[in-house]
C-alpha cells in the first residue's frame, strides 16, 4: 500500500505539473499512469477531484488574467456537447472514434508547428466560440478530452501564455465541478477516492506554484510551441492507448 501512494505521489505531481504549465492535459497524464496502479473507476474521480483543485487555486491565483467573456460563451456553448459526447460514450465504435479524434489533433498539431496559419481573431467570435466550445463539450463528454478545442480558439485570439493558463481554468473548474457532482450522485467519489486524493495534495500544491512559475517564464512563441507538441503527444496517446485497450 505504501508504494502505491508513492506512485500516486508521483504522478499526481506530473500531471499536475503539466496542468498548472500549460493549462489542460493532467488527465491524459493522470487517467492512464493511475490505472496501472488503482482501478480506473477511483483513478478517473480521483483525476477530476484534482482539476478542481487546481483549476481553484489558479483562478484564486490569476482571476485579473482570465479572459471571462471567451470562457463564459465557451462555457455555455460546451453544455449542449457534453449530452452529444455521452452519447458517442455509450454508442460510438469507441476504437475508431479515438483513433480519428487522436488523428485529427495529430494533424492539427502538425499544421499549427509548421504551416503559415495568419488567421486571428481581434475580438471575440459568436461563431468561432460556438465551435470550439461545443466541441469540447462533446470532447469532454465523450472522452474528457475538452483541451484541443480551446487550445485553437485561444491560438485564434492570440492568447498570451498566463491568459490562456488562467481563462482555461475558468473554463474547467465549473466544468469539473458538474463532473464531480456526477460522480457524486455516481457514487463513485468513494472513501478510497478520498484517500488517494489526501495522499496526493502534498505534491499537487508545490507543483501548481511551480507550474505558475515557469508558465510565467516561457515567452509566448516558446509557450505555444511546448502547447502543440503537448496537443501532439496526446493525439499519440490516445492512438497507442486505443490500440493497446487501455482506458483514457
Amino acid at each position: 500500500m505504501d508504494t502505491v501512494f508513492i506512485y500516486i505521489f508521483i504522478i499526481s505531481f506530473i500531471a499536475t505539473l503539466v496542468r498548472s504549465t500549460f493549462g489542460f492535459g493532467e488527465s491524459l497524464v493522470a487517467v492512464p499512469l493511475l490505472s496501472i496502479f488503482i482501478p480506473i473507476g477511483v483513478a478517473v474521480p480521483l483525476s477530476v477531484l484534482i482539476s478542481v483543485l487546481v483549476a481553484l487555486v489558479v483562478v484564486i491565483q490569476d482571476h485579473s488574467k482570465i479572459q471571462l467573456n471567451s470562457a463564459k460563451w465557451l462555457i455555455l456553448f460546451a453544455i449542449p456537447g457534453i449530452p452529444i459526447g455521452l452519447l458517442i460514450l455509450i454508442y460510438g465504435n469507441e476504437f475508431w472514434v479515438k483513433t480519428g479524434l487522436g488523428a485529427l489533433i495529430i494533424l492539427y498539431s502538425l499544421y499549427a508547428m509548421f504551416g503559415k496559419n495568419t488567421f486571428r481573431l481581434d475580438n471575440d467570435n459568436k461563431f468561432w466560440l460556438f465551435i470550439c466550445g461545443f466541441l469540447s463539450g462533446v470532447l469532454g463528454g465523450a472522452y474528457g478530452v475538452n483541451g484541443p478545442p480551446l487550445v485553437v480558439y485561444g491560438n485564434m485570439r492570440k492568447w498570451n501564455a498566463k491568459d490562456f493558463r488562467a481563462t482555461l481554468q475558468g473554463y474547467f473548474l465549473p466544468a469539473s465541478l458538474i463532473g464531480v457532482t456526477g460522480y457524486i450522485f455516481k457514487g463513485l467519489i468513494t472513501a478510497e477516492v478520498l484517500k488517494y486524493f489526501m495522499v496526493s495534495l502534498p505534491a499537487v500544491f508545490p507543483a501548481i506554484f511551480l507550474g505558475r512559475y515557469l508558465n510565467h517564464k516561457l515567452n509566448n512563441a516558446t509557450f505555444f510551441r511546448y502547447v502543440y507538441w503537448g496537443l501532439l503527444l496526446i493525439g499519440i496517446f490516445l492512438i497507442v492507448f486505443c490500440l493497446s485497450g487501455i482506458k483514457t
